[in-house]
């Protein structure tokens, strides 16, 4: 297992979703800012650049995560990055939902819920926007901590 190309891996594939969510929209799907609703966790005015570092620092441990299923389960490769994506969407998506207990931009009505798996932000196509954002950073975490080990 190599941790220094799961730290990388972790960011590329953060970045990569990151560029992905930004398009969203304009594939008609609902805007997906997550670096928004992390920056306002504890400030309900926000907070863009603590954003930006949640969700890098949320990519790097789901990236060393992923590397330490790999050494367990077995080897590195697209098929299992995308499994991993989805179960990594299901963990993330299930704590949309508990989001408004604990964030102070929902609760002062400046940010508004995803709910459980996104369904609220969109429907169907937030549930399909967010995970195939997760199964796209699954699939780009392996095939770049691929190249550490």
């Amino acid at each position: 297992m190599s941790i220094f190309g799961a730290v990388i891996a972790g960011i590329v594939g953060t970045l990569v979703m990151s560029m992905v969510m930004a398009m969203a929209p304009k594939m008609g799907m609902p805007k997906m800012d997550i670096v928004g609703m992390l920056g306002s966790m504890f400030d309900p005015e926000g907070n863009r650049m603590m954003g930006w570092v949640g969700h890098t620092m949320m990519g790097i441990v789901f990236a060393i995560a992923y590397a330490i299923g790999w050494s367990a389960f077995g080897s590195v490769g697209i098929g299992t990055g995308a499994i991993f994506g989805v179960l990594h969407w299901l963990i993330a998506g299930t704590m949309m939902g508990a989001m408004g207990m604990m964030h102070a931009g929902i609760r002062a009505g400046t940010v508004d819920s995803p709910g459980v798996l996104m369904l609220n932000n969109g429907g169907f196509m937030g549930f399909m926007g967010g995970l195939l954002g997760h199964v796209i950073f699954g699939v780009v975490v392996a095939l770049v901590y691929a190249a550490f080990v």
